[in-house]
């Protein structure tokens, strides 16, 4: 019953143009997922833009951007920014927000555009390798929040406990190696964070043992750190085993590529600002 209001939540903000398209403005959206500043609900609408481009779609059309007045405490009007959301921009949006939040999962389910499954999974296939990098990293993103929330479930509280925690994940998929040695390998600075110098098949390993590492502590209900250091490193080294026994290349022998995931983001969004300039 709980997901049939909220998806009267959803339905209630939905709007109809004169011609019978549906949209949704994002602002109202914004208030539905439980966002409170319009800054950080516009930074997931940016990356969205982003998904809605590398996965050949029309950002103009899908993202929209309107003028509405305000007014603000003083009593003063005045013009601020709003998007004119298609089905599919929100689906998007929900894809790139804060998993954590009871209410996403929920607009994930309502706004899926679940017929395009099969067409989707296609089209990822036909995107490029820099492409499919910004796909991967985005997921992980947010698989990591989940994967974060579980691990303090388990007992893991500081920065120092995560981090000795996700140590354990890439020793397991990594043959030993911590974060440090993976990004020494890699020739980072101590700042540049690993993911964002990973080509598409390793983000892809890493997603899977953050996602299977994240199902076996939520399943086990584990509520001790030391167990779920534990199983983080089981999990990576059964990720690890597998891409050994279909004889795949081993995560820290994979080509570090050349650019990293912020400088391809900065491209992406440099292009989308370029073409609405030109407009």
């Amino acid at each position: 019953m709980e997901n049939n209001k909220t998806d009267l939540t959803f339905d209630c903000i939905r709007q109809l143009d004169v011609q019978g398209n549906e949209f949704w403005y994002a602002r109202e959206l914004m208030g539905i997922l439980k966002y409170a500043k319009w800054e950080n609900f516009h930074k997931v609408i940016k990356q969205a833009m982003i998904s809605c481009k590398i996965s050949q779609q029309d950002v103009g059309y899908n993202f929209p951007e309107v003028r509405k007045v305000a007014v603000s405490e003083n009593g003063k009007r005045h013009s601020i920014k709003d998007y004119r959301l298609t089905r599919y921009a929100c689906y998007l949006i929900v894809m790139n927000a804060d998993p954590r939040k009871e209410v996403i999962a929920l607009g994930q389910t309502y706004f899926a555009v679940k017929t395009r499954q099969q067409e989707l999974q296609e089209l990822y296939n036909r995107l490029s390798e820099d492409e499919k990098r910004l796909f991967l990293r985005s997921d992980i993103k947010q698989k990591n929040m989940l994967l974060a929330e579980v691990a303090h479930k388990a007992g893991i509280n500081t920065s120092l406990e995560y981090a000795e925690f996700t140590n354990k994940g890439y020793e397991g998929l990594y043959g030993g190696l911590t974060a440090k040695d993976i990004a020494f390998k890699k020739g980072l600075d101590e700042n540049q964070e690993i993911l964002d110098y990973m080509g598409s098949e390793e983000l892809g390993a890493n997603l899977f043992r953050i996602t299977q590492t994240e199902g076996v502590l939520k399943k086990s209900n584990v509520t001790n750190k030391i167990l779920a250091g534990d199983i983080h490193y089981n999990v990576g080294k059964t990720v690890r085993k597998a891409i050994e026994e279909i004889g795949g290349t081993m995560p820290e022998d994979l080509p570090t590529p050349k650019k990293s995931i912020p400088q391809i983001q900065k491209e992406q969004t440099k292009q989308l600002k370029d073409k609405k300039g030109k407009k």
